[in-house]
């Protein structure tokens, strides 16, 4: 299991930071974790091919967290000429609306969709790509999914467990995936000590956790209870006795010389294991969580 950081900032544009993506490897499949707008062109900078992505789970659909998956399907169709399978789509409702609005006979993408299947230049380049006609559209195979499902890949799983983000107007998911011993959890968009979180993560190799603000420095208590504070962070993986934490989506006022260290030691009082903060690009082996040489 191999994991990659494509996006680890907020909607906040940023030239350093991308919008939430992450990347994992089991075997022949490769897993998206949302796919926000700048994390697939980091797919594409840290050396992968759109055609290689088997599967898409998306935590909840702030448009941080989804607004890559129209590229991420159009270039996985484009490129695959006919001969990539379907991706394989997972999330909250109404994702299933979203990709019929954006990929369907009426969507955003119909008319690309049908120059590109019918005007005699798109099926030039098709055919040279190796395509055979006729040329069908992109159909993503999308099932919405809730807390306690389960989805099964070729020797992994992951099951949906609920994070503590924009509820009620925003379906929030986190995910915990597991292959041969290993395994990961992705707490998505999640603030406060959440208990479901802490059930999902409880004894992970990994844990993913959104690390947005300084404990303390939070508007009101409901913003502290849907955007990660750092103490709250580290009581989340001490009660789940999670092996390592890798943090990300900072605010650049928290991503800073100096706080970054003075939040790393303030956590490191709470939860004893290894505190990584998330570079774009970054990867890490699970569950060894061994980066850029360090162990």
């Amino acid at each position: 299991m191999k994991l990659t950081l494509l996006g680890t900032g907020t909607p906040a544009p940023s030239a350093k930071r991308q919008s939430s993506g992450y990347l994992v490897e089991i075997g022949e499949e490769m897993i998206v974790l949302d796919h926000g707008p700048g994390s697939h062109h980091r797919l594409i900078e840290g050396g992968f091919k759109s055609t290689a992505v088997t599967h898409a789970l998306f935590t909840h659909l702030h448009y941080d967290h989804c607004m890559d998956y129209a590229r991420l399907v159009l270039q996985r169709w484009d490129m695959g000429a006919g001969k990539v399978p379907e991706l394989q789509v997972y999330g909250p409702a109404p994702l299933q609306r979203m990709t019929d609005s954006l990929f369907g006979e009426t969507g955003f993408y119909c008319e690309d969709v049908r120059a590109r299947t019918q005007h005699e230049a798109s099926l030039d380049v098709y055919r040279t790509r190796g395509g055979t006609l006729p040329r069908k559209g992109p159909v993503p195979r999308v099932c919405e999914v809730k807390p306690g499902d389960t989805i099964n890949g070729t020797g992994w799983q992951a099951r949906v467990g609920e994070s503590s983000h924009m509820q009620p107007y925003l379906q929030c998911y986190g995910y915990r995936l597991e292959s041969a011993g290993k395994s990961l959890c992705y707490a998505g968009d999640s603030g406060g000590v959440c208990e479901t979180v802490i059930g999902l993560a409880r004894g992970v190799d990994v844990l993913i956790h959104m690390m947005h603000l300084a404990s303390g420095t939070e508007p009101s208590a409901q913003f502290r209870k849907s955007s990660g504070a750092h103490t709250d962070v580290a009581e989340v993986a001490r009660r789940a006795e999670v092996g390592a934490l890798v943090l990300s989506h900072f605010t650049p006022h928290i991503d800073t010389p100096g706080t970054r260290e003075r939040l790393i030691a303030e956590m490191s009082r709470i939860y004893a294991g290894p505190i990584i903060w998330g570079e774009d690009l970054m990867t890490l082996s699970v569950p060894h969580v061994s980066c850029c040489g360090i162990d």
